[in-house]
């Protein structure tokens, strides 16, 4: 792997009525040499700059915090932020506003203003702007997702408070492991076993949005990436545990679906028995170094092809 620097606490941020996002910035030591040329993302050769992904955290939009993958991943002892910068990306893990503070759109524009910012000083850090790519886990895989198929809607414009609100916050490409996409439809495909419901009362969905997702419809589609699957998208990868019983693998399968019948290139990797987070029956980490390991390559491989 690539050694790295990192560099903690940046702001990218300031929300009106909020205190500043902050995100962690890890580089590759090629990045600090100056940039790297497309084609062999990680191997250092100078050119137009390194490939570069953000990075949101899950927790249900209520908890949880930028550079971690949750409780039951970092408690495998494993890093895949850490990885994928090995492997030659620049990382950025980014903070937005939790339901404790603000609702939906508020989680959405702070993504898009991680995505702004990062481009705005792609030369600051060797980063290939037009090569800037969007991952995340659950709550965060909503965001990366959304993300990805909002670059143009104007109803999700930069706020006031937002470095370079006049930025390019598109992505090139999405990665995200067990997203809830369908927050109307969420709740009636929980599992028998599940252990949250969308449909729950004070459910982490209803805090994101206000209300109840039956008793506010046109919300929960607003805030659901289902909504603005388009043919222009770019190109995703979904990954999800057979099961999940926080997110129904449903929320991936029929989202997957959704994207090829509008013809956008989509791939979507099931890992069987997996739950949440990647815990399987048996404590190993299998799914979390399968999930990681087709992260990093499907990232390589469109980073390769630009």
């Amino acid at each position: 792997m690539t050694a790295l620097r990192i560099l903690r606490g940046i702001e990218f941020a300031r929300p009106q009525n909020a205190g500043p996002l902050l995100l962690d910035l890890y580089l590759p030591e090629t990045a600090d040499a100056g940039p790297v040329v497309a084609g062999d993302a990680g191997k250092g050769r100078r050119g137009s700059g390194l490939p570069a992904v953000v990075h949101f955290h899950g927790g249900g939009w209520r908890t949880g915090e930028r550079s971690s993958l949750g409780p039951g991943v970092d408690g495998l002892g494993l890093s895949p932020i850490e990885e994928l910068a090995g492997a030659g990306f620049v990382v950025a893990s980014a903070d937005y506003r939790l339901t404790d503070t603000a609702t939906f759109p508020a989680q959405l524009l702070d993504a898009k203003a991680a995505v702004r910012w990062l481009r705005a000083h792609s030369a600051d850090y060797g980063v290939d702007p037009n090569r800037i790519y969007a991952w995340g886990d659950s709550a965060g895989g909503h965001l990366a997702c959304l993300l990805g198929l909002t670059a143009e809607t104007i109803a999700f414009g930069a706020p006031t408070g937002t470095q370079d609100p006049d930025g390019d916050d598109a992505v090139a490409a999405v990665v995200a492991w067990y997203p809830p996409t369908d927050l109307l439809r969420m709740g009636a495909q929980a599992r028998p076993d599940a252990v949250a419901s969308a449909d729950d009362p004070g459910s982490r969905e209803s805090l994101l949005l206000g209300a109840q997702p039956a008793d506010a419809p046109d919300r929960a589609n607003a805030a659901s990436p289902a909504t603005y699957v388009h043919p222009a998208a770019p190109p995703f990868l979904l990954i999800h545990g057979t099961a999940d019983r926080f997110v129904p693998l449903a929320q991936s399968t029929t989202f997957a679906a959704a994207l090829e019948a509008a013809g956008t290139a989509v791939e979507l990797l099931l890992l069987e028995d997996a739950d949440h987070m990647w815990q399987l029956p048996d404590r190993s980490t299998t799914a979390v170094e399968q999930a990681t390991a087709a992260t990093i390559e499907f990232f390589r491989r469109h980073a390769d092809q630009h």
